[in-house]
């Protein structure tokens, strides 16, 4: 009898320790799931990219980097998405970074037409709550793109489409329309946005939202829009004294040998420059609305690339709100690699040259990163797909290095082997 209760007592004994064990297991994986990064995503995520190393902080003393970022064109195919788990394995910024940020809300106008994934990498970069995106999607596309493009926008208040897509042609005035759309839908918009900026699907930012909100609203730029160029140049005239004609499309071409437009409307001085912009909202309105600037737009349809002098034009003009009629170059809005300047503005293309602008490749970034532009363009991330990987981890990195509020764990791309944030 002794014996037996000996044999029940250990039982009862061991029976304790199991349940013990069991539950402290139990706490303790729990507390690890607890404590470590969200990983709810499948095997396509992409993994760190070790060639991104040299672009980035040194990690913890005896860590490793990992990256886990399920951002690809095919979690939009996936069906209806669940916006808030997206959100977060796709590791948007949901809060504004800091009360300078959400006092002054940018707004972007996007044009696309290839590479959504480039394109979501794009949005994920630049997007904040307080800002308003307006996304033109090329009407020549498939369905199934701009499908799965409006798909994403359904997941953010302040992403939409544009009321009207053009098909847009190379060198027409079909891109110049593209951006006209989308500022007559953000001139009706609540969001109080105090600059629009423009950008193709190819471009990615190197300043970070609060360094673009600081620059915008610095000294030289508080008031001023920013259209780079000059007068229009000699060797440039053929664009505006000729008349051109776009195959829907394709490609814009002359009319014919000495068919010849009339001088612009209102005396107006022709200037030349780049398609890319930051202005202010009563310029916005100037342009939708003045009469002088509706003339030079319809004395614009027929030239070549006429998104190369419109705004710079009109920027020059002494009545236009926010003017710059003595700007030139200045504004560092781009940052181009362009095949003619090789030896004289950079040191050659490590990507690909294509139509004589850099597609970049890894060894490119450097130049970029110490540069003081806002944006740079092109990436493509079926060519050079490195590239876009560091810039991407790389412009995290400064993004939430400035952030004035508490970083939240789904907005880290890269963690080291702690779960812990690699950008802290």
């Amino acid at each position: 009898m002794f014996n037996l209760n000996i044999k029940v007592c250990c039982f009862l004994i061991l029976a304790i320790c199991v349940v013990i064990s069991v539950t402290m297991c139990t706490i303790f994986l729990n507390l690890s799931v607890s404590m470590a990064p969200a990983r709810t995503c499948n095997t396509s995520c992409r993994p760190f990219p070790d060639y991104c190393t040299p672009y980035l902080p040194q990690p913890t003393r005896g860590k490793q980097w990992h990256q886990w970022d399920c951002l690809s064109k095919d979690r939009l195919n996936e069906g209806k998405l669940n916006c808030s788990l997206m959100l977060k394995e796709l590791h948007f910024i949901t809060e504004p970074m800091s009360q300078e940020e959400k006092q002054f809300p940018l707004a972007f106008i996007i044009t696309i037409h290839k590479e959504l994934e480039t394109f979501m990498r794009l949005l994920r970069a630049i997007y904040f709550p307080q800002n308003i995106y307006c996304i033109h999607v090329d009407a020549k596309v498939e369905e199934s793109y701009k499908a799965s493009v409006q798909q994403l926008a359904n997941c953010f208040p302040n992403v939409f489409l544009s009321s009207i897509s053009e098909v847009v042609t190379y060198a027409g005035f079909s891109r110049l329309q593209a951006d006209l759309n989308c500022m007559k839908d953000l001139n009706t918009s609540q969001v109080p946005w105090k600059r629009v900026i423009n950008l193709c699907g190819q471009d990615f930012p190197i300043k970070s939202n609060l360094e673009l909100v600081r620059h915008l609203q610095s000294k030289a730029w508080r008031d001023t829009n920013m259209t780079p160029g000059i007068r229009q140049p000699s060797y440039m005239r053929y664009r505006t004294q000729r008349q051109y004609q776009e195959v829907a499309g394709l490609h814009t071409v002359s009319r014919g040998h000495g068919i010849y437009k009339t001088p612009p409307p209102h005396n107006i001085e022709i200037y030349f420059g780049t398609a890319y912009y930051a202005l202010t909202r009563p310029f916005v309105r100037f342009v939708l609305e003045d009469r002088v600037a509706k003339d030079l737009l319809d004395w614009s349809r027929d030239t070549y690339s006429p998104d190369e002098h419109y705004w710079v034009t009109l920027n020059h003009l002494v009545d236009a709100p926010g003017s710059n009629p003595q700007g030139e170059w200045e504004g560092e809005i781009r940052t181009v690699k362009w095949s003619d300047q090789e030896g004289t503005q950079h040191n050659g293309c490590k990507g690909r040259y294509i139509r004589g602008i850099c597609i970049y490749g890894l060894d490119d970034l450097q130049w970029i990163m110490d540069g003081n532009h806002m944006f740079a363009n092109k990436f493509d991330s079926h060519l050079f797909p490195e590239a876009l990987n560091c810039i991407e981890l790389w412009h995290r990195h400064k993004v939430l290095q400035h952030a004035q509020v508490p970083v939240q764990p789904e907005w880290r791309i890269a963690t080291d082997d702690n779960g812990v944030t690699a950008w802290q």
